[in-house]
């Protein structure tokens, strides 16, 4: 290992991966660098054991799939500060380190008297991540909260500050995922409302709050509904190793979607995000093939929900993509639909 005198960052050879990955799946990294202060990422990477090796970001592994051992070199980011950064009359804005737990993230903002996060509470991962695929749940995805995103600009060498309207959010979707090579998430800022309209109309919410006996929700309220869901319908990656939901929700033209629902017409379909789309549910298509809970060897899909592909112990990261590729054709194959899967896939192409 090689750690500078102020210890900035920490370079480690041969490193295992299986705890930096929610699968769980074994994997080792040629080199894995550990940054606690990102204005030292320039002086980091120019390490001639690096400075000309592929590099993979990883903050909890929640979205990614190590098909193989990662080429190159392997980053985490340690700068977990949370702070309020300024205060208006009717919202505040917070940055948030690359390393921070998401989930803590949602909650101490919660604990600040600001909304807009409560449901994207318990979606496991770091804030550094959450942009790239623009993290959504229960109807809200991050990118409506995001007033900037910092980053490392590998192409420039420069530290940049990016507004929300040049991140190119989209369903599951956003600039840094389509350009994952170039920008190094350091540092997110958030837009958050200390009051805003409660989105109660999805998945079981208001049955939840309910339950709970909260007539009249706040916020956190909200958060505490989702997490009580989200830990009834998914797996815990720490007993059962997963990433959430593995496939994205197929966005159709409306053409298309009439054409299968006459065919299925109990289809659920839901509002796309653009004129003439509409969306599927990747969930109903895949139990529809029989694939719900089922398992090959230690690979397969949790009992509970079609969207989550598991590790029941020792699968392999090739064996859960094998899994994953078979469930994607037998889709396709029945319902001439392609579903594709929301977590980045290392080492093998989908």
């Amino acid at each position: 290992m090689t750690v500078p005198s102020a210890a900035p960052w920490t370079l480690l050879e041969h490193a295992p991966l299986q705890s930096l990955n929610t699968f769980h799946v074994q994997a080792t990294a040629r080199w894995l660098l550990h940054i606690a202060d990102p204005q030292a990422l320039p002086q980091a990477l120019a390490l001639p054991a690096i400075a000309d090796q592929p590099l993979l970001v990883l903050g909890s592994g929640s979205n990614v799939l190590l098909a193989s051992d990662p080429p190159g070199c392997v980053l985490c980011f340690g700068n977990r500060d949370i702070a309020i950064v300024a205060h208006h009359a009717d919202h505040a804005i917070l940055r948030a380190g690359a390393g921070a737990s998401w989930h803590a993230l949602v909650m101490w903002s919660l604990q600040q008297g600001l909304s807009g996060l409560e449901n994207l509470a318990l979606i496991p991962g770091t804030v550094g991540a959450a942009p790239i695929q623009n993290i959504g749940a229960y109807g809200v995805q991050v990118g409506e909260f995001v007033q900037a995103v910092e980053v490392y600009d590998r192409d420039l060498g420069q530290f940049l500050r990016l507004d929300r309207e040049v991140c190119g959010f989209g369903y599951r979707d956003s600039r840094f995922k389509r350009e994952p090579d170039r920008y190094l998430i350091v540092a997110v800022e958030l837009r958050l409302p200390l009051l805003h309209e409660l989105r109660l109309d999805y998945a079981g919410i208001r049955d939840e709050l309910a339950a709970m006996g909260a007539d009249m929700p706040g916020a956190p309220d909200v958060a505490q509904a989702v997490i009580n869901l989200r830990r009834r319908k998914l797996p815990d990656p720490d007993v059962l190793g997963n990433a959430g939901s593995f496939f994205k929700n197929p966005v159709l033209p409306q053409e298309q979607i009439g054409v299968l629902c006459h065919q299925f017409p109990d289809m659920p379909v839901f509002p796309g995000e653009h004129e003439g789309q509409g969306k599927l549910s990747a969930a109903w298509l895949i139990e529809q093939c029989g694939w719900k809970g089922l398992r090959e060897g230690d690979a397969g899909i949790s009992a509970d929900h079609a969207l989550v592909l598991v590790n029941h112990g020792h699968a392999s990261g090739a064996e859960l993509l094998a899994l994953a590729r078979r469930i994607a054709d037998t889709v396709r194959e029945r319902f001439a639909v392609i579903i594709e899967p929301e977590p980045r896939v290392i080492g093998a192409h989908w």
